[in-house]
């Protein structure tokens, strides 16, 4: 991203946002993401453990007990069947992002700032009312 940044040098106002799965990044990693995020007001960062399915879980249900990424696939798939990285945009409708963020908030709210983010929790709410706000 300060390499984008740097060539690239977009005209205020902008913002910057990394999406990221937790995946395999350590707590190290993720504090200095973190501290990259906090450097300036306009940069953002959305995180997703186990991954950024579980956002897209959280359009259907509450996504409790998830315990693995392979887990997080499988219930997703209950709900989108033939689910592989595509959607039908359609299927996810404004009702559904509501209630997709009000989980993420809802299992988000639970975590101390502190701790790093547990399995079943994402913060791709934070992007999205970003988008979603009138400006």
């Amino acid at each position: 991203m300060e390499a984008y940044l740097a060539e690239e040098a977009p005209r205020p106002p902008y913002e910057a946002w990394l999406v990221i799965d937790k995946d395999e990044w350590s707590n190290a990693q993720l504090a200095s993401l973190n501290e990259w995020e906090q450097r300036e007001s306009n940069y953002g960062l959305a995180i997703s453990n186990p991954k950024f399915e579980y956002w897209l879980l959280l359009h259907f249900e509450d996504g409790n007990n998830i315990r693995s990424p392979r887990e997080c696939i499988t219930r997703l798939r209950q709900h989108l069947p033939d689910y592989d990285k595509n959607i039908d945009s359609r299927i996810i409708t404004p009702d559904k992002i509501n209630d997709a963020i009000h989980r993420a908030k809802a299992h988000h709210n639970s975590v101390s700032e502190s701790e790093p983010l547990p399995f079943g929790c994402t913060t791709v709410y934070k992007l999205v009312e970003k988008v979603l706000r009138p400006k």
